[in-house]
């Protein structure tokens, strides 16, 4: 007899739910451009014409490894965000604010 999805969650540990939450934590603290904009719900063409350029634009961001911070910037802008540059050493972290604007 098949079980309901709900009634298995319901039996998990608080242990196994702790888990579960920190994977899906570092999954969405680290994920490429079109998966945040899905995970924000956003289609391609939305956000092109947030940004007004067309929908191809966005494919091709979403697909690049090198681009200007400011073209970054304007992307997360577009979903409601705001980009944060942070430079990370064995020592700690600091926010480089040379490009907040």
């Amino acid at each position: 007899m098949a079980k309901k999805f709900t009634d298995l969650m319901a039996r998990r540990s608080p242990e196994s739910l702790e888990r579960v939450d920190a994977i899906y934590q570092k999954l969405r603290a680290e994920m490429p451009l079109h998966e945040l904009r899905q995970a924000q719900e956003l289609s391609q063409d939305t956000l092109a014409k947030a940004l007004h350029v067309n929908q191809a634009a966005i494919s091709k961001m979403e697909r690049r490894t090198d681009m200007y911070i400011s073209t970054l910037r304007n992307y997360i802008r577009a979903m409601g965000g705001e980009l944060e540059i942070i430079a990370t050493f064995p020592d700690g972290q600091v926010k480089i604010e040379n490009f907040a604007n």
